[in-house]
């Protein structure tokens, strides 16, 4: 009941995100001042170019969510991501002492101010516990190795590990499978980067995240041992429609995210797009929000490069409506 009316109101918010004939119409468009007349006169956002618009998007999104959710504690596990590319984006800035302020994300669980003063001052335990470890150990490899890419995977798995501790106890059947979904293609994908440039088992083993859901020891064997015997590992899993991903990513790693991407909203279209109960409706406005801002930089991107609309389209994602 206590989301009885943040449901009301998502229904009636629905009506007005951008629908299939208004990508219909941006799909016709050859100039990014058009796109952005159009995003504008549709309420999509303010500002003078699409950057501007996606970002006031994303900012009246979060503004509404935090008017009408009973609980912003259940849009956690969104914003701890955002602090995560704070953290790799503030100790790559404080490492090589260049200004990172521009790169920040909003909204976040951790104030990118304090962030910063922990990471200039190495005083992480001043983070939440399960980013604090990562944090310290993150920035000796950073300052030893100088590899960002180890780095980064060391806070990656921290993030990883977080998220299915999110999905365990979320009570959202929609949070709870997304969240799976979402570390079991981190892992996935991490992997297949992995296979296609030759990365050392010790490198699998710092950056993956045991999950049920995956065999750890035989996913980073086969990562090792290359592309294909990753392929065929990974044909064998049912889970997540992961067979059917392998598939996309023999024809293109672009094929693959699309695919992964689209079963992501189509989770969300399934259990969130007509519930009239609980958390899902609000959710699901949220991960229709997310899909649209995808769907215009793709479009803009494509009227940037002066791709044929056909092209364009063929890289969009299923929508939630």
């Amino acid at each position: 009941m206590e989301y009885e009316f943040s449901i009301g109101s998502v229904r009636a918010r629905e009506k007005h995100l951008l629908s299939s004939s208004d990508i219909d119409q941006m799909l016709t468009l050859t100039d990014e001042k058009e796109l952005v007349r159009f995003l504008k006169d549709k309420g999509f956002g303010d500002g003078e170019s699409v950057d501007a618009l996606i970002e006031s998007h994303a900012r009246r999104m979060w503004q509404y969510i935090r008017r009408v959710a009973p609980d912003m504690g259940l849009f956690e596990p969104f914003q701890v991501q955002n602090d995560v590319h704070n953290l790799k984006t503030i100790l790559k800035g404080v490492m090589s002492d260049r200004d990172y302020d521009a790169l920040l994300l909003t909204p976040c669980t951790v104030d990118p101010k304090e962030m910063a003063a922990a990471v200039e001052n190495r005083r992480f335990d001043k983070l939440p516990e399960w980013l604090g470890s990562a944090a310290d150990r993150a920035y000796g490899l950073l300052a030893e190795t100088k590899d960002a890419r180890l780095s980064d995977a060391v806070i990656d798995r921290a993030v990883m590990e977080r998220l299915l501790t999110e999905s365990k106890h979320a009570k959202s059947v929609f949070l709870k499978q997304y969240l799976a979904r979402l570390v079991f293609y981190a892992n996935v994908k991490i992997a297949l980067r992995a296979a296609k440039t030759g990365a050392s088992e010790q490198y699998l083993e710092q950056a993956l995240c045991d999950c049920e859901e995956l065999d750890f020891k035989k996913l980073i064997r086969t990562a090792v041992a290359g592309s294909e015997p990753l392929l065929k590992y990974l044909d064998k899993l049912e889970v997540h429609d992961c067979r059917q991903a392998a598939v996309r990513y023999r024809k293109s790693p672009s094929e693959f995210e699309r695919f992964v991407d689209n079963g992501t909203m189509q989770l969300a279209r399934e259990l969130c797009r007509f519930s009239c109960m609980g958390a899902e409706p609000l959710l699901g406005y949220y991960m229709a929000c997310e899909g649209e801002r995808k769907q215009v930089n793709i479009i803009a991107g494509g009227i940037k490069t002066g791709t044929p609309p056909e092209k364009i389209r063929e890289r969009l994602r299923v929508s939630y409506g």
